[in-house]
């Protein structure tokens, strides 16, 4: 995909370098850039992606998608600086991807307990009904009969707009996601699209992650907060 189409709606402060690149992937682990792809320094819960540029060029990167620059710029490399790359990078993932969300009906299921039974439930609810049915839970994700394992309960943006595209492809009519209070946190959502969304409930756990219980409930409500008015 040229660089200027991936960046089409992205917040960017400043450019430095061509929108004439072929990116042929994207990545926030450093260790995954491959040659000709996008590297987003992302700064996560324990380290920060800006420690690792160098390692990307060495790699093969050809865009940075950064917080800030680097001192010493290289001719052949495209900066792109914004203002949270963390949100960024799930923009870049759904353009990347070609919005897939917006294919079929996407239903987020939040809370502090019984996401995965909600979510399990209305997938054997609407294949039974004969619908064509994903399902991306903490116990498993599924496209129809087809399991693919679960590393977290919410992916990151790059792995969940994959998936997203494969159930499009497959002919989805409907997907019901798990959305822990962590993904919507650190941004792994954004640039999705629900059809709706479904509470269940709040209690006291997580605060080991959130700072207070206030904050807590806060981010479930930004879930919430970001659907469409007409979800």
């Amino acid at each position: 995909m040229k660089l200027k189409d991936l960046l089409h709606a992205i917040p960017v402060q400043q450019l430095e370098g061509s929108l004439e690149l072929d990116v042929q992937s994207i990545s926030f682990d450093s260790r995954k850039v491959v040659a000709s792809s996008m590297f987003v320094a992302v700064r996560g819960v324990h380290t920060d992606g800006h420690l690792y540029i160098d390692t990307a060029l060495e790699l093969g990167a050809s865009v940075l998608v950064l917080e800030e620059l680097p001192e010493a710029l290289q001719e052949d490399v495209t900066y792109v600086l914004v203002d949270d790359t963390s949100y960024v990078l799930g923009l870049l993932a759904t353009n990347f991807y070609e919005d897939p969300s917006k294919e079929f009906k996407l239903v987020g299921v939040t809370g502090t307990n019984g996401k995965t039974t909600v979510a399990t439930l209305l997938f054997n609810l609407f294949e039974n009904l004969g619908y064509h049915v994903g399902l991306i839970s903490t116990v498993q994700n599924k496209i129809g009969e087809r399991i693919i394992p679960a590393t977290h309960t919410t992916p990151d943006p790059l792995a969940l707009n994959a998936l997203l595209r494969d159930m499009v492809d497959d002919g989805c009519d409907y997907c019901f996601m798990e959305v822990s209070s962590h993904g919507i946190h650190q941004n792994r959502t954004e640039g999705l699209e629900f059809t709706g969304g479904i509470f269940t409930n709040l209690s006291h756990d997580h605060l080991d992650y959130h700072s207070s219980f206030a904050e807590y409930r806060d981010v479930k409500k930004r879930f919430f907060d970001n659907l469409p008015k007409n979800a």
